[in-house]
């Protein structure tokens, strides 16, 4: 009778660790935002010319410049916490990505790394512009401003 039950407690402990240590094994998911918006900002400028050399050309008249103006895409990402604005750290070779759709992302500091799951699943770097919380919370200060004062 104490073989049997003994041999019972190892067998349940035997199953019940290696459950455990596959919970704990368990990679952490990556966050997902929704892709809500994509702008088109300005990022500088392209300027060719001979302006720069001063007063020597101006005094023959040679001050003609070309100057585009380039822009680069700003996304708008969407999680349940916060609003990420975020722009491509490689202005040279941004790629689009689809808006309206799912992302998956690391942020580190102030860069982010973003991935379309659906898309070319291509990992790819941006940097983080603007931070916001989606519902902010009220001010104890509001609550103070709508007591009745009493003055004589």
């Amino acid at each position: 009778m104490r073989f049997k039950s003994l041999f019972v407690f190892a067998a349940v402990m035997a199953i019940a660790v290696p459950s455990r240590a596959d919970k704990d094994k368990k990679k952490k998911e990556p966050d997902r935002a929704m892709l809500e918006k994509m702008d088109a900002v300005p990022c500088g400028a392209k300027q060719k010319g001979v302006t720069g050399l001063g007063s020597i050309w101006a005094s023959v008249g040679i001050t003609h410049m070309n100057s585009d103006e380039k822009l680069c895409p700003r996304y708008l990402l969407r999680t349940d916490e916060m609003e990420y604005e975020i722009q491509p750290k490689d202005k040279k070779h941004a790629a689009v990505l689809p808006v309206g759709q799912e992302v998956v992302f690391k942020i580190k500091n102030d860069h982010m790394t973003v991935r379309c799951p659906d898309g070319d699943k291509k990992s790819r770097d941006y940097e983080v512009v603007a931070m916001k919380p989606t519902n902010p919370e009220p001010d104890s200060g509001a609550q103070s401003s709508s007591a009745k004062i009493d003055r004589p």
